[in-house]
């Protein structure tokens, strides 16, 4: 069927939002100023959080909003981005009305999907921290869930961590994706040997923690390689993640003092990244700071080791 010439010029607009879309650096580009919504980010800030040169950016940038997906405009010297909510409309609204053959069901849900408010041109809404709300409400904590597979030592380790270096502004939780049945031996003498309470711990599934009556989640660190690749459940509360891995004490091989000193370095490790992150100033940081600051985390190293 031939297209009119209004239908021509959509399908052309949405050819060319596709076509845009179609590569890796462009589509993450587009993700990532989706997720900030009316948040305007600087041309620096979306070469720092995605970790690629400033000039690497430019001419994907320029695609984008020929192609209506985003929006573009300077303050002083610098260049500010935001999504483009009416380019995407049309886009969506081609794909969904004409292609769609607008049945009611669809434009209900194109309007739900997009009630979304837009920036102005200009106006630099700054990225606001995920946590700005919580320096009124200082009697309740950050609930942070760490994930590793059989939920036995390292997740354990850090859930120790954390609710002693937090002192009630963090509250720490462990699960794996296959909890074993029991917590590593090893583990529980070495929080032992450091004077942390034991009792009551045992491995859980992380399911435990994706349903209606779990806590609301404001982060969650996977701890192992294995963990980090699985397609995890829904969190509630959104949260925040990030990789923090470290190598399997449990799979340490040699002697008896052998494997105790990998079961220290794992905590060594993780002791150090959770002390770093409670001294974050979290309401201070916006969403794309606090997440390249949780990132660099998740690859330092222990003290002894950095030099």
């Amino acid at each position: 069927m031939l297209l009119d010439m209004p239908a021509q010029a959509s399908a052309s607009r949405a050819l060319e939002a596709i076509a845009a879309l179609d590569n890796p650096l462009r589509l993450g580009l587009f993700r990532l100023l989706m997720r900030e919504g009316p948040a305007a980010q600087s041309a620096g800030a979306l070469a720092q959080h995605l970790d690629v040169p400033p000039s690497t950016l430019s001419s994907h940038l320029a695609q984008l909003e020929r192609a209506r997906l985003l929006r573009a405009w300077k303050v002083d010297r610098r260049v500010f981005y935001a999504a483009d909510l009416d380019g995407l409309k049309a886009l969506l609204g081609f794909l969904f009305e004409d292609c769609g053959n607008g049945h009611p069901e669809v434009r209900s849900y194109l309007s739900n999907l997009l009630s979304v408010p837009r920036p102005e041109a200009g106006h630099t809404t700054p990225a606001s921290s995920p946590f700005e709300r919580r320096s009124e409400m200082s009697d309740n904590p950050y609930n942070v869930l760490f994930l590793c597979t059989s939920n036995t030592a390292r997740s354990q380790m850090a859930e120790s961590i954390l609710n002693r270096l937090g002192q009630g502004r963090f509250k720490g939780f462990s699960a794996g994706s296959h909890p074993a049945e029991s917590v590593h031996p090893a583990t529980l003498a070495l929080l032992q040997k450091l004077n942390y309470p034991t009792e009551g711990l045992h491995p859980k599934t992380w399911d435990d923690f994706a349903g209606a009556d779990a806590p609301e989640l404001d982060f969650v660190f996977t701890v192992c390689d294995r963990a980090a690749q699985e397609s995890c459940p829904a969190w509630p509360g959104q949260p925040m993640t990030a990789h923090w891995g470290v190598p399997d004490p449990a799979a340490a091989e040699g002697s008896d003092s052998e494997k105790a000193l990998a079961f220290s370095e794992a905590y060594r490790m993780l002791n150090n990244r959770i002390s770093i992150f409670v001294s974050l100033p979290l309401v201070a940081l916006d969403k794309l700071a606090l997440q390249k600051r949780l990132e660099e985390i998740g690859r330092s190293k222990p003290l002894a080791e950095t030099g």
